[in-house]
């Protein structure tokens, strides 16, 4: 591919990765008329990706890839020779996990870099939009430099999708970050988010370390909010004051914003935890104190266990043979989604002193079998979960949970109890039903 030809292949798009970063991308990058080919080397979840089955659960992806893979916009495949040779854009996407000391395991990244650069045939824009640390594309360029003769720029283009609202947030994004060093690449990245900004344009173009950068500084200012107001969560329960009404007083002040604002159990997911620690982890590489987010990161950690100790004190320490119906699996609503799940530590943790957990989840359940087995029983609703367990335990806010049958629940528990992890209900309403209600940040 010449650069005179540039032109007729600027809409055709390789993306690696059929992970959540890599399946929402090529199936939004489709939708706006772009050809795009995602290569996974998982060849049975490629053949089940054809067929329009997804993974994951993600709303309304499964429908905008039916949409796009029979408009012919969107194919997955194996064969990285035959996307990268018909693609001038090479996105990759695939996972960057943590590993034991909080630093990131960036061997796929590095592979995907290589395995791009033995197979090009001219210039080519590689984008990394998997979430690395600062530095890294000069790493990824390093490697594409030993493996190809050929052209080519290195993009730092990282995502920001809050899973449940993932397709909303690529499709309308707050912004886009391009971090580059090259007036064609850059002119090509503009091309290709043009049709996101007809009206405002919001792409902020900055060089890639600082692209590397914002996304961490992001993703660690959104953790700081949980683990601050989950603290004054603690403040509040101890001297009276009622932490929603706080919340609604904070969050009125323009400067704070009530996102992120609200107590419970703490963050968990894919991205936060990670990226808090290898923040951490960058500051201990170049002799820098993190001593903000070491604090944010142990406030987290502490936030699931005074939870727990809630349900055990209410039980004097004692809760062998008790069964609690478990409303939420999942780390967030609207995702299937269980990695660094608070649900994980709570059930774990209740199991170790001899408890049975009931549990329910609209859509986690397939996922929490891989983790659990057997070790929990599997309801088929919500208020199966509920019949002779001795209280109802809420972990994740789905919608479904907000608005309950009080005399259903109060007749199903053994004792009319509920945990609540999240806040959903109120308190007040709560005792006039002659519900017992245990929260976070109220009296």
């Amino acid at each position: 591919m010449d650069e005179n030809n540039i032109e007729n292949k600027k809409i055709n798009i390789t993306v690696i990765g059929a992970g959540y970063v890599g399946l929402v991308a090529s199936a939004c990058l489709a939708d706006m008329g772009n050809r795009v080919i995602c290569v996974d080397c998982n060849k049975e979840k490629i053949n089940l990706l054809n067929k329009g089955i997804m993974p994951l659960y993600e709303p309304g992806l499964e429908e905008l890839v039916k949409t796009n893979i029979e408009a012919k916009r969107l194919s997955y495949s194996d064969d990285i020779n035959y996307a990268v040779k018909n693609s001038l854009i090479c996105i990759i996407a695939v996972g960057t996990p943590p590993k034991e000391d909080g630093s990131v395991d960036l061997s796929y990244v590095f592979k995907a870099a290589k395995d791009i650069a033995c197979v090009m045939d001219g210039y080519r824009v590689i984008v990394d939009k998997s979430t690395v640390p600062v530095g890294t594309s000069s790493k990824i360029a390093q490697i594409i430099k030993e493996n190809t003769n050929f052209d080519f720029d290195v993009v730092s283009n990282p995502e920001f999708l809050k899973q449940g609202n993932a397709i909303d947030d690529f499709l309308s994004p707050d912004r886009v970050i391009i971090g580059v060093d090259s007036k064609k690449a850059l002119k090509i990245m503009q091309e290709l988010y043009s049709p996101y900004f007809r009206k405002e344009n919001r792409i902020i173009i900055m060089d890639i370390k600082s692209a590397e950068m914002t996304k961490y500084a992001s993703n660690a200012f959104l953790a700081a909010k949980i683990s601050f107001i989950n603290e004054i969560a603690l403040l509040c329960e101890k001297t009276g004051a009622d932490v929603e009404m706080v919340r609604r007083g904070m969050g009125a002040d323009s400067r704070i914003g009530n996102q992120f604002l609200f107590p419970g159990l703490g963050y968990g997911g894919s991205c936060f935890p990670k990226d808090v620690r290898a923040l951490i982890k960058t500051g201990e590489e170049n002799n820098c104190e993190t001593e903000l987010l070491r604090a944010v990161e142990e406030v987290n950690k502490k936030q699931r266990y005074k939870f727990i100790d809630k349900i055990l004190k209410r039980f004097n320490n004692d809760i062998k043979d008790k069964t609690f119906a478990l409303w939420g699996l999942s780390f967030k609503p609207k995702t299937s989604d269980l990695r660094e799940a608070p649900s994980i530590t709570i059930i774990n943790e209740l199991l170790k002193k001899g408890a049975k957990i009931k549990a329910y989840d609209p859509k986690a359940m397939q996922s929490a079998k891989l983790i659990f087995e057997d070790k929990i029983e599997y309801s088929k609703t919500s208020y199966d979960a509920l019949s002779g367990s001795d209280a109802l335990i809420l972990i994740t806010e789905w919608s479904e949970f907000r608005r309950i049958d009080i005399n259903k629940i109060k007749n199903s528990l053994k004792t009319p109890l509920i945990f609540d992890g999240r806040n959903q209900y109120n308190p007040k309403e709560m005792k006039r039903s002659g519900i017992e209600y245990i929260c976070t940040g109220k009296c």
